[in-house]
């Protein structure tokens, strides 16, 4: 007899519908004029992340390159060494190190099982330890070339900055 009643207010629990009030941050919805907007979520589906069409490869290539790239500037130029003939060398030196670590990070992600994001619309790719493993293999690939390109920029504009 107790299992059926138990059962019964399990399913009766299990049929009603819970309604918060849209807005009501009692609740933790967390809906703020930002992250409702259309614009705001337009832009956020651009991103390379979760932009449709793009393999694995492609989306780590395109992360990796603008990680990479951005790195080697505040490493030359805020790190230790900024003063020294060496800095550009070692700030794209600890940005591909950084890379690294940050693909390893990726790698171990990959092999967690990580579930399905739901906070966005995400490419199928993103279901499944395959799909990561080959998006941090893009993201070295495309860090390190990021990092490359950062630094000879820096290197051309140390050159022709002096004459």
């Amino acid at each position: 007899m107790r299992s059926k009643e138990l059962q019964a207010r399990l399913s009766e629990q299990k049929n009603r519908e819970v309604v918060h009030p849209f807005g009501d941050p009692q609740f933790g919805d967390l809906a703020t004029p930002i992250n409702t907007s259309h614009w705001v979520r337009t832009y956020l589906n651009y991103l390379p992340a979760v932009r449709q069409g793009l393999t694995p490869l492609q989306r780590g290539l395109e992360v990796g390159m603008v990680h990479g790239y951005w790195l080697v500037g505040p490493f030359a130029r805020l790190g230790p060494l900024r003063d020294s003939a060496i800095a550009n060398l070692v700030g794209f030196l600890c940005a591909v190190v950084l890379v690294v670590i940050s693909t390893f990070a990726l790698g171990l992600y990959a092999l967690s099982n990580p579930p399905a994001p739901i906070a966005v619309t995400a490419p199928d790719a993103f279901r499944t330890s395959g799909g990561w493993s080959r998006f941090a293999n893009g993201f070295l690939i495309g860090g390190v070339g990021g990092a490359i390109v950062a630094w000879l920029v820096l290197i051309g504009v140390g050159l022709f900055g002096k004459g």
